[in-house]
């Protein structure tokens, strides 16, 4: 019996000490790769934010110009707390700003955009940053799959005018493939939603 009991007790400190070796490894691959891994992602995001604005337009640091949007402003683009609005700025005037937006009525939930606008209310740029849309129909919304998302550049407020803000099943502009157009009618609307939000609060994002 005290066998058993001394073998049990040697057991359990054995797994004890390779527990607490793995946590000390575990925190200490965390604390050797915590730095690297954030800059990754900061590199990724400001990569594909670069991608909805024209090359040499701006030379700042995207992401250190960043905007906290307000409660009013994310309520109307439909994100949450933290989202923000990023300022590209060439020879210290702002020349456009990169903002995060959220169509909330994709075919498979929310479709998380970047939208690059113009000083003069042109689009530069869109991106879908996530979404959960159907692989093979209405993922072609994603630039990796199609050029679909592509249609939106140099677009604005007047050019299309208001009332062809759509797709082309609904009388719009804008191209969807058959079978697949609650995704692409979501993107347009927010689109459209934040050229409106931009144009809104123009003094503020662009200045004088």
């Amino acid at each position: 019996m005290k066998t058993m009991v001394q073998n049990g007790v040697r057991g359990a400190l054995t797994l004890l000490v390779f527990a607490l070796v793995f946590t000390a490894l575990m925190a200490g691959t965390y604390a050797l790769t915590k730095e690297s891994v954030a800059k990754n992602e900061r590199d990724a995001r400001a990569a594909l934010i670069a991608q909805v604005l024209p090359a040499g337009s701006y030379d700042n640091e995207l992401l250190l110009d960043a905007l906290p949007q307000t409660a009013a402003a994310q309520q109307q683009l439909n994100n949450p707390a933290g989202a923000q609005i990023y300022r590209a700025l060439k020879n210290g005037q702002t020349t456009a700003v990169v903002v995060e937006t959220i169509a909330p009525d994709g075919y498979s939930g929310k479709i998380k955009l970047l939208v690059g606008v113009s000083r003069t209310g042109q689009v530069l740029g869109v991106r879908v940053v996530a979404h959960k849309e159907t692989p093979g129909l209405g993922d072609y919304i994603d630039v990796a799959k199609s050029n679909w998302i592509l249609g939106f550049d140099g677009k604005s407020l007047s050019s299309p005018t208001a009332d062809l803000w759509r797709v082309k099943k609904d009388g719009g502009a804008f191209d969807a493939a058959a079978g697949a157009t609650i995704s692409p009618r979501a993107v347009v609307k927010a689109v459209k939603n934040t050229l409106s939000y931009v144009a809104a609060e123009h003094a503020t994002l662009f200045g004088a």
